[in-house]
């Protein structure tokens, strides 16, 4: 019986389909479907807002006494004695910050993540998630540096409140006073943001396609704790210069960076900038576990939210 070139085989089909399915799965995970639209992004933005301050107040509220140990080991000298009283000095204070940076940074990072996500090529999505932290990072530092004086100066006991704190650093040091330590704050939290982000993203990532499903809930604090550790020890040395600057008050002890790392080498030891290890590392990884399991976690019954809307 003579074929007709044109005639599909069953073969041919089989073929077609298993040509089909073995170019799908060589697909990279980290393509974005569709490109977005400013829409999508204005509603990614206001996505990542909400489920950034939901987190960032839960970590922060939850957590506190163990930052504000971490604090106070950073700011003793030498083999001074730590004060366990009023662990929770500033707390309130806090959370009225931490609610705006939190849903500033997510609401930065989200749709600045996508965006990236669409330009880079896909062997390069680490990159895509390093920058968009770091672009999250800079932009709430407008928020998060204040925010972050004022809670530490309370934590060391210069202040009983937060309005207090606030208007005596004006009067005394003028509206730079609330910026004390940026350079050093922008040191710490600029490669702090880049890398945490970038090894949860890039390690849900890869447990995605290990399991070959959507993370659990438990899944994703587990990644988030084990990034938030890592990056927390590599950058204690950034946190214990950022919280020297940052207290010093009018004092000015300290010049600048260099001055300050110089001078807590000479006089206390190199070992000085690695106070405060433990209780950061204690923070940062059970804060990471948190936050990522509340933002995956709000960010779902957002996404539900707006299917049914």
């Amino acid at each position: 019986m003579a074929i007709n070139p044109k005639t599909e085989l069953p073969g041919d089909r089989l073929n077609s389909r298993a040509v089909n399915l073995h170019n799908m799965s060589k697909k990279p995970v980290a393509s974005i479907s569709k490109q977005q639209t400013p829409l999508d992004l204005l509603r990614i933005l206001y996505e990542g807002a909400i489920t950034g301050a939901a987190a960032g107040v839960v970590v922060e509220a939850v957590l506190y006494p163990i930052d504000t140990i971490k604090t106070r080991l950073q700011a003793v000298r030498g083999g001074g004695q730590i004060i366990l009283k009023g662990l929770y000095s500033g707390l309130a204070g806090n959370l009225a910050g931490v609610l705006p940076a939190s849903a500033i940074f997510v609401g930065v990072y989200e749709p600045t993540k996508r965006k990236l996500l669409e330009s880079f090529p896909e062997n390069l999505s680490a990159l895509a998630h390093l920058t968009a932290g770091a672009i999250g990072g800079a932009v709430s530092s407008i928020v998060r540096v204040p925010t972050e004086v004022v809670k530490q100066r309370m934590q060391t006991g210069q202040f009983a409140s937060a309005p207090d704190a606030v208007r005596l650093i004006v009067a005394t040091e003028g509206f730079r006073g609330l910026y004390a330590g940026y350079g050093s704050f922008l040191l710490r939290d600029l490669p702090f943001d880049a890398i945490q982000f970038c090894l949860y993203e890039q390690l849900r990532m890869g447990y995605k396609l290990a399991a070959k499903r959507d993370l659990k809930d438990p899944e994703n604090a587990m990644i988030g704790a084990f990034a938030g550790a890592i990056t927390g020890a590599i950058t204690t040395p950034l946190d214990v210069i950022k919280t020297r600057l940052m207290i010093q008050g009018s004092t000015k002890q300290y010049e600048g960076i260099l001055h300050c790392v110089s001078s807590i080498v000479k006089e206390e030891g190199a070992s000085t900038l690695f106070k405060g290890m433990g209780p950061r590392i204690l923070w940062i990884g059970i804060g990471g576990s948190i936050f990522f399991g509340v933002l995956e976690r709000v960010k779902q019954l957002v996404a539900a939210k707006d299917r049914v809307d």
